[in-house]
């Protein structure tokens, strides 16, 4: 092997050090950025990318976390040449020559990071689990490419018990990846590429995938797609038929799922953790194109995984626990009415499985201190923010803030709510202007602008708007609270309707009596000052006594947001009362004449 000097911009990467290394009969055009002294992260593209899939991910590691980043074309794509003949030129072990032939140029004195995406990952998993890369990968992150070695062993053991749920998940695989069978015909590949396919990739691309026009893909690309139909050709079937036994990982393993990847099943990876004794799973909602849609996110994980490992620190994700740590992880979460209650306990699950977390409430001293628990609890990152959510330009004026320092909120919950209880002829328009403002233009509000933002990503996300089972439970004692609530459950209901084909889900959440701090500021009409305070204080005992507590609603919204569930009654009094309004409204009826004990 010898490598060619050499210096010049490349199309995409602005400012690169581009040369070229020979190795095995093909010269690899091989990009640089960043000072060569700082720890090197390799990037490794997929089919039927180039290196300038990784643009934007790349300037971000060298702008942000001050990396050496390395990217490469692989064996026929890109500035690279194809090996002579195709056939038998990309099998696994030469495209692992290639990459210790990189690696050799690039950091001959230490080891490298491994970011891999779509075939990238596919092979970087060969260099992390052959012995002789051993000692020169100090991290490998995974996207959306799975070990063809672990990939053949999860099939086999499907196969060799095939019960119903595991027949399920091998037509469910076998299904996505019928672009796999259409690679492995002769020549129709080739021709599509180098035809109208070739043509027509990068508005296919826009319009599936949201993946932002620039300068992605390459015009190399219908070479480059005819070249890398023989990766497949090459290694599918064969690794497949006859996977490794030993295909360990030797360094520290960090995988980022799409949730919303057309192309491979998450099931894939149920057994991930039998090959990876250091595994760090994170999920992100988005397609398969992350690097493209996502290189915020991607760039930011590989940040802080590469750190964490180029110091001997655990990740701090590794504290993320509960059944929705894979789900949650790394992700960006607001919740409004944050200080207490309900929303301080969603705010302390979503951190618990490892979100970044956004506090909102117009209490600055009660946000900050929940984002700080939030961060002690597992959040990689918490922040407080003060606003009133019935405050149109402050609303703005936060989703601006929120968007440029923090990104684009991937869930959002709208849960600030106050309560006003008293008869309808007691209640004046400014005691429903007040209700009103908060507990449903709040979360038109935060719908409107947040929604907004998720559905311009074009990456999916999710509303959760905390209702009540007021919303079908009619009282004669809330009638503005109530009808607050049940706007607040058939918005919902629209907003889920009209965002399903942008994959935002939209769930409601309907708790019943729940102990938290809002009987103590809520507002009674209709009575003086002395008799409000004794309603205040009888209700929050009765909710005290009832004892229901705001981590079972926490929970709830996690589950709703995890199984993307419409409405949920939380507790069982809502449950009930959901129940009556479908089968048996007249009784429900009955019970809304009925005075409160108060």
């Amino acid at each position: 092997m010898t490598t060619g000097a050499g210096s010049r911009d490349t199309d995409g990467l602005k400012g690169a050090r581009e040369h070229r290394v020979r190795t095995g009969g093909v010269e690899l055009c091989v990009a640089e950025l960043g000072d060569p002294s700082r720890p090197t992260v390799v990037l490794v593209h997929g089919y039927p990318d180039s290196k300038e899939v990784w643009t934007e991910v790349a300037r971000r590691l060298v702008d942000d976390g001050d990396f050496h980043v390395v990217l490469y074309d692989v064996r026929g794509h890109g500035g690279s040449t194809a090996p002579k003949p195709l056939r038998g030129g990309f099998t696994l072990e030469k495209l692992t020559d290639d990459f210790v032939a990189v690696i050799d140029a690039v950091s001959p004195d230490g080891p490298v990071h491994v970011v891999g995406h779509d075939w990238g990952s596919v092979q970087s998993w060969e260099f992390v689990t052959v012995q002789r890369t051993e000692g020169r990968i100090a991290s490998f992150t995974s996207i959306s490419g799975p070990s063809l070695d672990h990939f053949g062993h999860w099939i086999k053991k499907r196969v060799a018990r095939p019960t119903p749920r595991r027949v399920g998940q091998l037509l469910g695989q076998g299904a996505k990846s019928w672009y796999v069978y259409l690679l492995h015909t002769p020549a129709l590949p080739e021709l599509a590429w180098r035809g109208p396919l070739g043509k027509r990739w990068p508005k296919i691309l826009e319009r599936v995938e949201r993946v932002p026009a620039g300068d992605y893909p390459t015009s190399s690309l219908p070479r480059d797609a005819a070249h890398g139909a023989w990766l497949y050709r090459d290694n599918v079937r064969a690794r497949l038929r006859r996977p490794r036994a030993d295909a360990y990982a030797h360094a520290p393993v960090q995988l980022i799922m799409a949730s919303g990847d057309v192309f491979l099943s998450e099931r894939l990876y149920d057994d991930l953790s039998l090959w990876v004794p250091r595994l760090v799973r994170r999920t992100l909602p988005a397609r398969h194109w992350v690097p493209r849609t996502r290189p915020d996110q991607v760039a930011a994980w590989v940040s802080e995984f590469v750190t964490a490992n180029e110091g001997g620190a655990a990740p701090r994700e590794h504290m993320a626990t509960g059944k929705y740590a894979d789900r949650f992880g790394g992700q960006l979460v607001l919740v409004t009415g944050a200080a207490g209650g309900i929303g301080r306990a969603t705010a302390f699950a979503f951190a618990e499985a490892g979100a970044r977390v956004v506090a909102v409430d117009r209490d600055a001293e009660g946000a900050a201190r929940t984002a700080e628990l939030a961060r002690l609890i597992g959040a990689p990152d918490a922040w407080g923010e003060t606003v009133d959510v019935s405050d149109e330009q402050a609303m703005e004026k936060l989703a601006e803030k929120v968007t440029r320092e923090y990104g684009v909120v991937d869930v959002l919950v709208n849960n600030a709510g106050i309560g006003l209880s008293g008869p309808f002829l007691d209640s004046s328009t400014a005691d429903w202007k007040e209700v009103l403002d908060v507990n449903l233009w709040g979360v038109i509000h935060g719908c409107r602008l947040f929604g907004r933002q998720m559905a311009e990503r074009g990456q999916g996300g999710h509303i959760v708007n905390m209702a009540s089972a007021a919303a079908f439970q009619p009282s004669r004692a809330l009638p503005a609270y109530g009808t607050s609530k049940a706007a607040v459950l058939m918005l919902s209901e629209c907003l889920r309707a009209e965002l399903a084909g942008q994959d935002i889900g939209v769930s409601a959440i309907c708790p019943g009596i729940v102990n938290t701090g809002i009987t103590s500021t809520a507002r009674f009409t209709g009575v003086d000052a002395e008799e409000e305070k004794r309603r205040r204080k009888r209700s929050s005992r009765l909710y005290g006594l009832r004892n229901y507590p705001p981590e079972k609603v926490a929970d709830a919204v996690l589950r709703a947001v995890a199984e993307n569930r419409a409405v949920v009654p939380v507790t069982p009094e809502a449950r009930g009362a959901r129940l009556l309004s479908r089968f048996a409204p007249k009784a429900l009826r009955a019970i809304a004449r009925l005075e409160p004990p108060l």
